[in-house]
């Protein structure tokens, strides 16, 4: 049976930097992946680009049942320090909207500095190769890995979520932590496209490829961002965001226009040309085909002169205040995170080790920490593998 100082689970952001860490303390590291090849979510990221950071990461980008639990990981490895990681090996990047860091080149460039960064460091990476039994020991834990044994003092479970099942994502994570006692919060779909019931679908999928910036609300949270009507519902960077926030049966708040009074813009064409028609004076600052649908939604087919001021503020309230209940989302299929997971108050924020269990971890994905859309749930996986590697 060989032995380890730690064996990580997991061979994606978090478990290859984690790995990483440990072995520049002169720690014997093993990371065992079930995939064929590490990094795969990294590898379809950001349109084959990867998000790997964002510039503007701090806490209050990340959902948790305990806030303040991801302050001490995203404040002790920050973006800046990966960004220094990434230039050390002359990765050419740019930066997107709202602080959004992508490659220049392939996400491949990413994944092959971290597959170097553990191969200097020395840890030995084994893919294929899946965890089958786990148990403890009074040295620490041994795993029974695809038929035969492997021994460590520290085991760390980086393998995510339940994101994006096609590139092999399991609740394995949440059934270790089930195995050792530990609390899972509720998990669920994030970063996900928002759905239709039947009725609305059939009104709206006319519209399926159209985009527009807009701000989209649930309850008291807001993004402003691209939304894309889809053939199922609505999707884009604002509706992903939102979907973190969104609970079955609550309402969203849509506003196509933002900033714009869209009934005194009616009111000015009206006293220009009465005889133009809604959506013809809509069209000039949305999508024709939009403008159109809520033309006919309303029933206001005639010309300006037609409408009264009551009318012209229904149109504004359509096209700035339209509210509407999504009936699901498109789930794990496409969600590109899991919300939820390991519950933080089982760990040291610091060291992300299990309180109750000395020598386990769990960073990534899989703890209860989820961050916004562009690059925030990138430099969880760094902050807090980078964190687990410091003390595993």
């Amino acid at each position: 049976m060989q032995s380890f100082d730690v064996v990580v689970i997991g061979a994606g952001a978090a478990g290859m930097m984690c790995a990483v860490e440990a072995g520049k303390r002169g720690r014997s590291v093993l990371v065992v992946d079930h995939a064929s090849a590490p990094g795969e979510k990294i590898r379809i990221s950001g349109g084959g680009r990867c998000n790997f950071t964002n510039i503007h990461a701090s806490p209050k980008n990340f959902l948790s049942q305990n806030p303040h639990f991801c302050i001490s990981a995203l404040s002790r490895y920050t973006q800046r320090n990966f960004i220094g990681l990434v230039e050390r090996y002359g990765i050419a990047y740019h930066e997107k909207t709202l602080g959004q860091l992508f490659c220049d080149g392939s996400a491949r460039q990413i994944i092959e500095m971290m597959v170097e960064e553990m191969r200097e460091n020395g840890a030995e990476l084994r893919l294929s190769t899946a965890v089958e039994d786990i148990s403890r020991t009074a040295d620490g834990f041994e795993l029974f890995v695809s038929g035969s044994r492997v021994a460590c003092k520290s085991l760390v479970v980086a393998c995510g979520g339940k994101s994006i099942p096609k590139m092999g994502a399991t609740g394995f994570g949440y059934e270790i932590a089930a195995q050792f006692g530990l609390p899972v919060v509720e998990t669920r779909p994030a970063l996900v496209p928002l759905t239709f019931d039947a009725n609305t679908l059939q009104k709206l999928t006319p519209l399926a490829g159209i985009a527009v910036d807009a701000d989209v609300a649930c309850g008291k949270t807001s993004f402003s961002e691209a939304m894309l009507f889809t053939h199922r519902g609505i999707s884009g960077p604002s509706i992903l965001q939102i979907s973190s926030y969104w609970r079955e049966g609550d309402e969203i708040a849509i506003s196509m226009l933002p900033g714009s009074d869209v009934a005194a813009i009616l009111r000015e064409a009206k006293r220009a040309n009465g005889r133009q028609a809604v959506q013809t004076v809509l069209a000039a600052h949305l999508p024709k085909k939009l403008a159109q649908a809520i033309a006919e939604r309303l029933g206001f087919n005639g010309n300006l002169a037609d409408l009264n001021d009551t009318h012209l503020k229904a149109v504004d309230a359509a096209v700035n205040q339209w509210r509407i209940k999504p009936a699901g989302s498109e789930g794990y299929r496409t969600a590109e995170v899991t919300l939820g997971g390991v519950d933080t108050r089982s760990l040291d924020q610091k060291t992300m080790q299990v309180k109750s269990v000395p020598g386990l971890f769990f960073i990534g994905e899989v703890v209860d920490v989820t961050g916004w859309l562009g690059g925030y749930n990138f430099q969880w996986a760094w902050s807090s593998g980078w964190a687990a590697g410091q003390a595993a």
